[in-house]
């Protein structure tokens, strides 16, 4: 295709915007940063997340034949590049955050090497966990037809893997390298689970789209979500200054074997959902209630039909 030509007066005026848009830079502001050479490449992050996964399911992603002869091989592959990648993510993650931009030091480099490590020596335990979320899905979903179905399909598992993942790269206190993978993942899913959130075993999300788990979410064993739920802060706390403390629990804590249907919403670090409880459709939780509970929302339409009711009967019975 032939480039278009500029008229003279239209060429005039784009090179004023450009002057105008480089001169924006100027203003001292955050997003007026031009070191963004020195941070983490997203793409390289995500391409060593989809290196893990394929080891957390080897069976279901690989192109190859493989067997008990081969494995180790493959995972090694799979390994080998996504420590490689990682290492260099992590270590420029480090550096930005201590001195916004620069070539890391060799320090940077040991240090993420030995957080890569430590997160891939934990793999065969977050296999184990994952197995334990494959199962609650097909246990809690009647319409799947395989553990295979759930595996390839199922987004609630494609953003919980995510998060088994990089929970264990947030615990290590790695900066922006677990939230990118997070939010790769909502991206994919629709599904917000912060790599901050405590989650226990057998942990399902049933479609999913549009669920919000906070940073400081504390989930048991056994819990199930619905679409839309949100596990959200009820305020935003602030110091004497002003400040956002960011280390305060913020998000609610749901007990094991707690049931929170379709767009529910439970705010509050001091709220607490107790084992066993069931929080229905839409209800809007702010405060704890205790084991076994069945929470469920009144809508204003059956609360005035219910009204009529029983003043119609009240006027037939005068």
């Amino acid at each position: 295709m032939a480039k278009t030509r500029i008229a003279k007066s239209a060429n005039e005026r784009l090179e004023r915007i450009l002057d105008e848009v480089a001169a924006s830079y100027r203003e001292g502001r955050e997003i007026d940063s031009l070191e963004s050479a020195a941070l983490p490449n997203e793409r390289k992050i995500v391409t060593a997340l989809e290196h893990i996964k394929h080891v957390m399911y080897m069976g279901f992603y690989s192109t190859r034949d493989l067997s008990e002869v081969n494995l180790r091989q493959h995972i090694g592959e799979h390994l080998y590049d996504a420590f490689e990648g990682l290492v260099e993510q992590i270590a420029r993650a480090l550096v930005y955050r201590r001195q916004r931009g620069g070539e890391p030091s060799q320090e940077d480099i040991v240090e993420s090497e030995n957080a890569v490590l430590e997160v891939f020596s934990c793999i065969s335990c977050l296999r184990a966990s994952l197995a334990l979320d494959v199962e609650a899905a097909y246990d809690g979903d009647p319409a799947a037809q395989s553990i295979e179905e759930i595996i390839f399909s199922y987004p609630a598992i494609e953003a919980i893997t995510a998060f088994r993942i990089a929970h264990e790269f947030y615990r290590l206190e790695v900066p922006m390298i677990p939230r990118i993978m997070t939010e790769y993942a909502h991206g994919q899913t629709g599904i917000d689970i912060n790599p901050g959130a405590e989650i226990g075993k057998s942990f399902f999300i049933d479609h999913g789209t549009g669920v919000v788990v906070g940073e400081t979410t504390v989930i048991g064993d056994r819990v199930k979500l619905y679409q839309g739920v949100t596990l959200g802060a009820l305020s935003i706390p602030r110091d004497q200054c002003g400040q956002v403390i960011r280390t305060s629990k913020r998000h609610p804590t749901l007990e094991d074997e707690v049931t929170v249907y379709a767009g529910a919403t439970i705010l509050g670090g001091d709220t607490l959902v107790g084992a066993g409880s069931v929080i229905g459709s839409n209800v809007w939780l702010t405060e704890s209630v205790p084991p076994n509970s069945k929470v469920t929302y009144a809508s204003p339409k059956a609360s005035r039909k219910a009204a009529d009711e029983d003043a119609a009967a009240g006027s037939h019975g005068r």
